[in-house]
């Protein structure tokens, strides 16, 4: 390894040139994969769920229950790699969540789904199951809001399918969907009478129109001339002839003639109608989402759609655009955060190197490690299809202290020879002596640091799929400082120290001063010999410092992730069990004019019916919902407080429907507890979650405390007396054929106008009876001539039906959920679990617990496992470095220390023990175990040279003294940003990563030169390590 290190750097200062222009083409060619890179919030995570979602039109939740979700339960559940299914049965839908293990091809899942699906026999009213896969590139990138001053919403409906429609559909790399719009239809209402009189029968007129209207391809003909094509076409093609349709008929007295026209027989008229309410600040609006593609630019699509945006308003007069959602402003904010953040941490790395060796151009060869070490980690993410995402930049942010390290220690060491006076190498002999000499510490730390995250990649689960590019980024930029420090610095050493390398170095001022030692050096030699001297006190004082910052855990607690503080409130409304559209509609206009009275509201955004109806259904709401977002101004301050107190008055309101706060920011981030009740009896699953609700209630520590419990119908149940029936010719399907309220409007046929394709629709008038008792007293026509009342051959009884059925693995089962509204989650939770395992639950109920404490509980033990990994891949390392297994056993006693200052840090800024945090602890095994070797390997070589033992310590200890700190100080400053706010953030890499890295350094930093001397010599003593002994390649 040695000679091969050495050919690296005498080839790299022969071909000086060489190096520059291949430094060249690295800065260019990384400056152009950091422009051209994906841009996107988070990494592409295959999130291992498939949604499958089915609408039957009429059916009760308990009809849709048997008939459409158990069946699709059952045949789902027998695919192979199903972990789980959920599901929610409600009037005229079902919903079900499948979910797989993070290995599962996602799109052969799907593809299964389907064809399982397909394969299945459903009632015949069933819609086809839409099956979607839920994926981060399925959220809209950027969603419009589109009104207008001097245009109604058929003007504005045109002018956005005309105009603004074709334009957005033309971009490359992205899809998008259009709600709110006006849309045109064809209605028609038969003449009951009319058709009776005729001998007409719906059903038969129906068949008449689907064979009339229709186009028929004959295929390829051969005439003598040459083959040509034939078409039977009698599409309809305008409404008049639609009504000129010919209907046969028996000709009678009254209509002579064998036939009509659909126009005599029925009223057919073209309607407009909005399909779903869109308003944006109580204007009618029409919303239109943009989805990019998977392998497309974030950035790019949105900036495009906003370049359009501009070219609309100027071009359309009175036309408003509002941009809802944005994606591409937190990414862009993002990078400029980790600029800002570099150059704060290259211009504190050169105020330490300053402070420390006093040298401008030592300063600059370190500093240059910076952009080489992030261009060359951007290339490597580019070649691998990488993104740059919000783990991606944090990971380079969190390096950016880490990658010059390497270079300080070589500068440092190449400096301080230079200005010893009884150096004997000269010019290129000592820049590669001095540079070998540094190769194998910091070598074994980069590999150290790497194999820190390497058990990363093999998590699994979300935190893998999160921390993966994190990981690799920081493995990349890493690769790449140490690259840099044994190439480029060494040859930019060679030209900036040209003069002083070659000069005679005899009574050097400088080297003198060098030679001595600096004051500090010579006081921590003072300090480290009395520790040696006094073994047993500094272990014990160490050691209590130790278990003293344990006892802090509690006071701290524990998190998961640290939410985005992106100021929107999501509202959902869910409507009482029956509750008429009309009523839905004034309850949310209600809410609509409370939220547009805020001063610190800027914009609202509402939508009912439509994609409100798929999304409110999907986070357990039903159909019918709406979906309200509300923007409020950027600058708006104690934003928790304030959703609070707007959903507090909100439900002061006492609607009849149920409105919640959807916490879809923090989809990484949620506060939310939560338990899961079990059992196959309703009412045994109702009384328990009542329980638990009290005992949730009782909490100030939780807010919005509610359950998934859905509201109830009332239900009457007709019982038909059979043997009083069957006196007037009547069955019991016969009466429920007659009562089936068949109002539901059915799409006979199409046509074309003006480019855009109609609906033909039956209209039915048909009334429904409006209070129960109208409907049972209602006269019922018999097959013997005689009228009787309903009520006189049935009877009734009266109970309640679920809105909803909720099912997992075969069994009911309802959640609990409340947010948990101080910064200690596990406390909070370790209270609750206590209060509710005193409870006396139902007979066969049984209880689970999800929210933020399963996810902490998953991604917590599948960290300590990686930290235990990588402690053990540590230790590999470094008895491969040294190749004995004492030193490095000592270098490892300096990793429990880190402890000391990550805890006080985190209690002392209020921060809790977080994902980003235990992140932030593997970081520092990495830093902490590169001080360590840098000592030790010290130590070691000064023994070999034949010092004593305590010698070689207290002169290893001196002379690492400077780079050990100049690392340590680097890093601390360019976290510094990050810890105090200064910068944006996040809430994957957030203040508390910074924090732990900084006090777990200032501690680990300090007691490393006390602590690891200490256990080295006390090790090589206890097992009589006599290192002279052993011979060097």
């Amino acid at each position: 390894m040695g000679g091969f290190v050495n050919a690296i750097i005498n080839f790299v200062i022969r071909n000086k040139l060489a190096v520059w222009l291949l430094t060249l083409i690295v800065t260019i060619t990384g400056m152009y994969a950091g422009a051209n890179m994906k841009k996107e919030m988070i990494p592409d995570i295959t999130i291992p769920y498939v949604m499958v979602m089915a609408v039957y039109p009429g059916a009760t939740p308990e009809q849709v229950m048997e008939e459409v979700t158990i069946p699709m339960e059952d045949t789902i559940g027998l695919l192979p790699g199903v972990k789980s299914i959920n599901s929610s049965s409600y009037s005229n839908l079902t919903t079900l969540q499948v979910e797989y293990d993070y290995s599962k091809d996602m799109e052969e899942a799907q593809r299964q789904i389907r064809s399982a699906i397909e394969s299945m026999k459903l009632p015949d009213n069933v819609m086809e199951p839409t099956i979607t896969r839920i994926s981060m590139n399925a959220m809209p990138v950027a969603a419009l809001s589109i009104s207008s001053e001097s245009m109604d919403i058929t003007d504005l409906t045109e002018v956005v399918e005309n105009r603004i429609m074709p334009e957005l559909r033309r971009m490359e790399g992205a899809s998008v969907a259009m709600f709110g719009q006006h849309i045109e239809q064809v209605e028609l209402t038969f003449d009951e009478a009319r058709m009776a009189s005729l001998g007409l029968t719906e059903d038969t007129v129906k068949q008449m129109i689907q064979i009339s209207d229709a186009k028929v391809p004959l295929g390829l003909f051969n005439f003598e001339d040459a083959q040509q094509a034939v078409v039977v076409d009698g599409k309809v093609t305008s409404l008049d002839a639609l009504k000129q349709i010919i209907i046969p008929v028996t000709p009678s007295e009254t209509n002579p003639v064998p036939f009509v026209t659909l126009g005599d027989i029925a009223e057919i008229e073209l309607v407009g109608k909005v399909e779903s309410v869109s308003r944006t600040n109580g204007k009618d609006a029409i919303a239109i989402q943009i989805t990019k593609a998977q392998d497309a630019n974030t950035v790019d699509v949105v900036n495009e759609v906003k370049a359009l945006i501009e070219e609309f308003e100027a071009d359309i007069e009175g036309l408003k655009i509002d941009i809802t959602l944005n994606q591409a402003k937190m990414i862009e904010d993002s990078i400029s955060t980790m600029i800002s953040k570099a150059l704060f941490g290259a211009g504190f790395a050169i105020l330490i190197i300053l402070l420390f060796l006093r040298d401008i151009k030592s300063t600059i060869i370190s500093v240059i490690s910076i952009p080489l070490s992030i261009l060359i980690a951007l290339l490597a993410l580019y070649a691998m299809n990488i993104s740059l995402n919000l783990m991606t930049l944090g990971a380079m942010t969190v390096a950016i202290g880490r990658v010059i390290d390497d270079s300080i220690v070589v500068v440092e060491n190449i400096y301080r020879r230079l200005h010893l006076k009884d150096e004997t190498l000269k010019g290129r002999a000592l820049i590669r002596s001095a540079t070998i000499e540094m190769f194998k510490p910091i070598l074994s730390s980069t590999l150290v640091t790497v194999a820190v995250f390497l058990p990363l990649v093999f998590v699994g689960g979300m935190v893998g799929e999160l921390f993966v590019p994190f990981a690799l980024t920081m493995a990349f930029a890493l690769g790449a400082s140490l690259l840099v420090a044994i190439t480029v610095v060494p040859t930019l050493a060679h030209t900036l120290f040209r003069k002083k390398l070659y000069n005679d170095r005899t009574g050097d001022k400088r080297g003198r001063t060098h030679k001595e030692l600096g004051a500090l050096a010579r006081g921590y030699r003072r300090i480290l010999n009395v520790s040696l001297q006094h073994k047993v006190i500094s272990s014990v004082i160490a050691l209590a410092l130790l278990v003293g910052s344990c006892f802090l855990v509690p006071l701290i607690g524990v998190s998961f992730l640290s939410s985005e503080t992106e100021k929107v409130m999501y509202l959902t409304y869910t409507p009482k069990p029956g509750e008429h559209q009309e009523d839905v509609l004034n309850n949310i206009k209600v809410v609509e004019d409370m939220m547009l009275a805020r001063d610190d509201v800027d914009i609202v955004q509402l939508s009912v019916g439509g994609t409100a109806n798929e999304l409110t259904a999907m986070l357990g709401a039903g159909s019918g919902g709406a979906l309200m977002y509300v923007i409020f101004d950027p600058d708006t301050e104690h934003f928790d407080q304030v959703t609070s107190s707007v959903l507090e008055e909100i439900q002061a309101l006492g609607q009849s429907g149920t409105w919640k706060s959807q916490d879809f920011s923090a989809m990484f981030a949620s506060s939310e507890h939560s338990y899961t009740v079990y059992g196959e009896d309703l009412d045994a699953i109702e009384e328990a979650v009542a329980m638990i609700e009290a005992v949730m209630n009782e909490s100030d520590k939780l807010k919005d405390v509610s359950s998934s419990l859905s509201k109830q119908y009332d239900e009457y149940t007709i019982k038909v007396d059979q043997a009083t029936a069957l006196t007037y010719g009547l069955s019991t399907m016969q009466i429920a054929m007659m009562l089936y309220p068949n109002t539901q409007d059915e799409v006979i046929t199409t046509f074309d106008k003006d480019g855009k394709t109609l609906e033909v629709i039956v209209k039915r008038n048909k009334e429904t009876p409006k209070t129960f008792e109208e409907l049972i007293n209602q006269q019922v026509p018999t097959p013997t001539g005689m009228p009787v009342k309903l009520s006189d051959i049935v009877t009734v009884e009266q109970g309640v039906t679920a809105n909803s059925l909720d099912r997992s693995k075969g069994q009911f089962y309802a959640s609990v959920s409340g947010k948990i509204i101080t910064d200690d989650v596990s406390q909070v939770s370790r209270e609750l679990d206590e209060k509710i395992d005193k409870l006396d639950l139902p007979e066969g109920v049984k209880l689970g617990v999800a929210g933020v404490m399963a996810d902490i509980d998953e991604a917590f033990s599948k960290l300590y496992i990686a930290m235990v990994a990588a402690v053990l891949i540590v230790y590999f390392i470094l008895v491969v470095t040294f190749g004995e297994g004492l030193a490095p056993f000592a270098i490892l006693f300096s990793l429990p220390f880190t402890v000391i200052g990550a805890f006080t840090a985190l209690w002392l800024s209020g921060e809790t023990i977080s994902v980003p945090v235990m992140m932030g602890i593997l970081m520092l095994i990495g830093i902490v175990v590169t001080n360590a070797i840098v000592l030790v390997d010290r130590i070691i070589h000064k023994e070999r040279d034949g010092l004593p033992m305590r010698e070689a310590i207290l002169e290893a200890g001196a002379t690492r003294l400077r780079p050990i700190l100049m690392t340590a100080l680097a890093t601390i400053g360019a976290l510094i940003p990050l810890a105090i706010g200064a910068e944006g953030g996040g809430g994957f890499i957030s203040k508390g990563l910074a924090v732990t890295v900084i006090g777990g350094l200032i501690s680990s930093t300090l007691l490393t030169l006390i602590v690891v001397p200490i256990v080295y010599e006390i090790l090589s003593k206890l097992f009589k390590k006599n290192r002279m002994e052993i011979v060097e390649d």
